[in-house]
């Protein structure tokens, strides 16, 4: 596929076939998270590849509500989940030829081991739309009922999705992405979508803030 038409093709793809992936396409999906670029090439990443039935049923607790809001997610036959590794990039840039010693955090003008593994998601997004798959990236977040405290339960949840598939506590999740065949009766996208895309006027600034 053109590469223009990876681009126009990828969407958020959340109703899926059960149809098996061959394992050559998902190694092929896999590999090519390794592929995206990081700082200092410190490659602060993992994924946690999700691809038998059985640690995909693990899962899916974890996601309540996209699990109530459209239930056939659970149908793709693959989900990874991203991990940010904080600690690869402060090691890396006390490297000598970094030379950032003291290995602080105010050093760092965003969090790269984020935008980082973020990049790496993208790249399997798009692969996804290569081979003729759908994808969709998703937070793992628990219900949020209005007396929630996002303050205590979203660190919990966190933890206890951590301590489920014994990922280290230094390696931080930033969502999932499940992979499959799209259904064949895929809804359209909705009106909403397209008029709420913001145009690159709004939204490019060449120059100077405000110049278009």
């Amino acid at each position: 596929m053109e590469f223009a038409e990876v681009i126009r093709r990828r969407r958020m793809v959340r109703h899926y076939t059960d149809r098996p992936l061959s394992s050559e396409v998902i190694e092929r999906i896999l590999a090519s998270a390794l592929r995206a670029p990081s700082a200092g090439f410190s490659q602060g990443w993992a994924f946690l590849a999700l691809t038998e039935p059985e640690d995909r049923a693990r899962f899916w607790p974890f996601v309540p509500t996209r699990v109530a809001q459209t239930p056939t997610m659970q149908d793709a036959p693959l989900v990874v989940v991203p991990l940010a590794h904080k600690a690869a990039y402060l090691a890396r840039y006390a490297d000598a030829d970094k030379g950032w010693t003291d290995r602080s955090e105010a050093r760092w003008p965003a969090p790269y081991w984020y935008v980082d593994t973020g990049m790496a998601a993208l790249m399997m997004l798009l692969s996804a739309v290569d081979e003729g798959l759908g994808a969709c990236f998703f937070g793992i977040m628990p219900t949020m009922g209005e007396d929630s405290d996002p303050g205590v339960d979203v660190p919990a949840h966190t933890a206890a999705f951590k301590a489920e598939f014994a990922i280290p506590d230094e390696y931080a999740p930033i969502g999932a992405i499940c992979i499959g065949y799209r259904a064949d009766d895929l809804p359209p996208q909705t009106p909403t979508v397209a008029a709420r895309r913001r145009d690159a006027s709004a939204v490019i600034h060449r120059g100077q803030w405000g110049a278009t």
